[in-house]
């Protein structure tokens, strides 16, 4: 997984100038002194997925807070979207990693067809437009149509370690590569500062926004709640933390009866919450 030229490519395909993280070191500076530079990463990267280690100084993440658009007010810590500033040096590793898990681990246990986020040839425009054909085709066919929107609650900051260590496991992944990945997540310390105020608090929870893995990671998630809801309901599919089922085909005159049959709102926050969610 790790070798010199795919450390070379992680690096080049980094923007140069991107915000460091708490060291305060650019991109530019590892792609100017790379003939240097990635014989000793090479060693590093390999030691550290082979023993599980991140080194503390990786796990402290610079927190940059951006207003959220359109809030009347910006007195409330949900008016602002966390970011999470990366050390480079982790985010090259996460790619690795990632591109691992995109091109062997998923290559053998891929994710649901349904699932939009995140993956090539997928967008929203994809999962509206699956959506649209099957409610225009029910309606052509005189038919209603009962759909459920799930949105599932802070999700990126919910979850918990184990879930996304279990999920990498049902994936195929290697338990070098699981326990590396939970490396980054336990002992993570969030590093805040505004003004003259400093403020450093440990993560027990959530990916880290901004995270090279952590769209992912998400991903692995929710698949496995989508697996799960797959057999309760006729149609589901799912973008992020949005989700979107289809109770089955329901007579124009039917509504009420096949509302309180196998379609079942309940059943499906719960089987949510079973994978380490709040809904």
């Amino acid at each position: 997984m790790v070798t010199y030229g795919r450390v070379e490519w992680v690096i080049d395909s980094f923007a140069s100038y991107k915000s460091p993280g708490v060291d305060s070191i650019f991109l530019a500076m590892l792609q100017k002194g790379w003939e240097v530079v990635i014989p000793y990463l090479d060693r590093i990267f390999r030691a550290c997925l082979a023993t599980g280690y991140v080194p503390a100084i990786w796990r402290q993440v610079k927190v940059v807070f951006i207003p959220n658009p359109g809030r009347n007010s910006y007195s409330r810590p949900r008016d602002y979207r966390p970011i999470s500033l990366i050390l480079f040096l982790l985010r090259t590793m996460e790619r690795l990693v990632h591109r691992y898990l995109r091109d062997e681990a998923l290559a053998l246990v891929p994710l649901h067809p349904n699932q939009h986020a995140y993956r090539a040839g997928k967008s929203v425009e994809t999962v509206v437009d699956q959506l649209v054909v099957l409610v225009e085709k029910a309606l052509d066919q005189q038919e209603t149509v009962l759909c459920v929107f799930l949105d599932i609650e802070r999700a990126f900051n919910n979850t918990c370690y184990n879930t996304m260590c279990d999920v990498l496991v049902k994936h195929s992944s290697e338990y070098t590569m699981v326990g590396w990945i939970r490396a980054t997540l336990e002992g993570r310390m969030a590093v805040g500062t505004l003004g003259v105020l400093y403020l450093m608090l440990a993560m027990s929870r959530g990916y880290p926004q901004g995270g090279v893995l952590s769209p992912l990671l998400w991903c692995l998630v929710v698949d496995d709640l989508l697996a799960k809801l797959s057999g309760s309901v006729d149609f589901i599919q799912g973008y992020a933390d949005d989700m979107s089922s289809r109770g089955g085909k329901i007579p124009k005159h039917g509504i009420r009866t096949h509302a309180m049959g196998p379609f079942n709102c309940r059943d499906m926050v719960q089987r949510g919450q079973t994978v380490g969610q709040s809904c």
